[in-house]
């Protein structure tokens, strides 16, 4: 059995360290320093670059090299809007699959988001809410929604736009995020599907009061 190329996993290490916000938009991508970080040449380093500009994580301009592209306002807002579809569907589908610990597993980290208000801790807040989401879409036991959701790029959007920090807007994300629990933990379907897009329409709504951060 063929094993994953070396361009592959190089590939794989650098689309997760953008996603995952250790590489932050508009860093610069420097080949040499790419060559040590991936373990790779800097031809799979180039090729690399220019697939992932393809897949829109990298920017590249002549003379000036390689950086992470930063996602625009409307950008941010159409991809939002596209997630609120698929996890409004998500949230549908977890209110009929939730298991027992999912639900104690949402509740838990509920309490998480509701300490780091209390501490001011508004990024951990953020951190939080992630996890909340991605546990909605295990608990939906739906492959394709949370495929899709990972294809949007939707990590990159949070990383840039801090809808959190808008002010009057963590009270509301907690109690937005209450709904959607109180209505998984109850298995209704049309409430968990109406509460998950009421909260991302007011994410939608909040983005252009942002100031995205690099």
């Amino acid at each position: 059995m063929t094993g994953v190329s070396v361009e592959d996993t190089a590939l794989a290490k650098l689309r997760d360290a953008i996603i995952d916000g250790d590489l932050h938009p508009g860093t610069r991508l420097v080949e040499a320093d790419l060559v040590r970080r991936l373990g790779a040449s800097r031809p799979v380093v180039r090729s690399v670059l220019g697939r992932l500009q393809h897949e829109g994580l990298v920017e590249r301009e002549p003379h000036r090299g390689a950086r992470v592209r930063m996602v625009t306002v409307d950008e941010a807002v159409e991809i939002v809007q596209c997630r609120a579809a698929l996890e409004a569907l998500a949230a549908r589908q977890a209110a009929v699959h939730a298991t027992a610990a999912d639900i104690a597993a949402l509740r838990e980290i509920h309490a998480e988001m509701a300490a780091c208000i209390a501490d001011g801790d508004l990024l951990a807040y953020s951190a939080c809410n992630a996890r909340f989401h991605a546990r909605v879409l295990t608990a939906s036991r739906h492959r394709t929604a949370h495929r899709l959701v990972t294809d949007l790029r939707a990590q990159m959007v949070r990383f840039q736009f801090r809808t959190i920090l808008v002010p009057g807007r963590p009270a509301e994300s907690l109690a937005e995020h209450a709904a959607i629990l109180t209505a998984l933990a109850a298995g209704d379907p049309d409430a968990a599907q109406q509460a998950m897009t009421t909260h991302l329409s007011h994410v939608v709504a909040n983005l252009p009061r942002t100031t995205p951060s690099a």
